[in-house]
């Protein structure tokens, strides 16, 4: 297939498993014609590519990284990344983990290629923050990504008050992640001081095979038995 210049932006796995279980096989096809990709992590990215098509020739591609070390104030080293499309090209942006500039680095770059007219490509793929709300029960109409909730404490219960109010007033679902290795001590944490019937939905493993997406009361949750260290899981909250 011939690709269009511009920027194809591609959903990676959440775990680890056979990609089409996740992606269309329209994914694997681009991948295949694409020879430029800007990745968050050069290893992670060569990685999927070979899951993708063994027989692809890694060494003949061009790889540049965007990720939480790239300086996003260097705008010409940002915008020199798209070149290859002002010469007919297609870029490829990879994640470590999901969709493409959600919650991530590279929602500078597609904002450099709007600006400067051309043709963006998002695919077909797995996005934790929308499985888990599908699967929450809570409300799809209005929600917030927060990312990461503040680790100071008295930040964080600022935050927490804050999330409160948004759903009290505004009925919206408040969604955030915490790094896995502190996901238990953040349950304890939202149990400790959130109101006992507020709903708590913890998604863990979104696809894998250890899936659990579950919701309960703030008052449930405390009494429960739970083991998320480690494991990649989402928050979210709701009345």
């Amino acid at each position: 297939m011939a690709l269009e210049a511009g920027l194809y932006l591609i959903p990676t796995q959440l775990s680890d498993v056979p990609l089409d279980r996740v992606l269309p096989a329209h994914n694997i096809d681009v991948v295949r014609e694409l020879r430029y990709f800007v990745v968050e992590s050069l290893r992670s990215a060569r990685r999927f590519l070979k899951k993708c098509d063994r027989d692809i020739d890694i060494d003949s591609l061009t790889f540049n990284e965007l990720n939480e070390h790239t300086d996003l104030k260097n705008t010409a080293a940002i915008e020199a990344l798209l070149d290859p499309i002002g010469l007919g090209e297609a870029v490829g942006v990879i994640s470590d983990a999901g969709c493409p500039a959600v919650a991530d680095p590279g929602a500078d770059l597609v904002a450099i290629a709007q600006r400067k007219g051309h043709k963006v490509f998002p695919l077909v793929g797995p996005s934790s923050i929308l499985m888990s709300l599908m699967a929450s029960g809570f409300n799809g109409q209005s929600f917030a990504f927060l990312g990461y909730l503040p680790v100071d404490a008295q930040a964080r219960q600022a935050k927490l008050k804050e999330m409160t109010r948004r759903i009290e007033r505004e009925h919206q679902t408040q969604i955030f992640i915490e790094a896995p290795y502190r996901n238990n001590q953040l349950i304890a944490d939202l149990a400790a001081h959130l109101p006992a019937g507020m709903r708590l939905c913890v998604a863990s493993d979104i696809t894998g095979d250890g899936q659990s997406i579950i919701t309960r009361t703030i008052a449930q949750w405390k009494q429960a038995q739970y083991d998320y260290h480690k494991v990649p899981t989402i928050f979210l909250l709701y009345q």
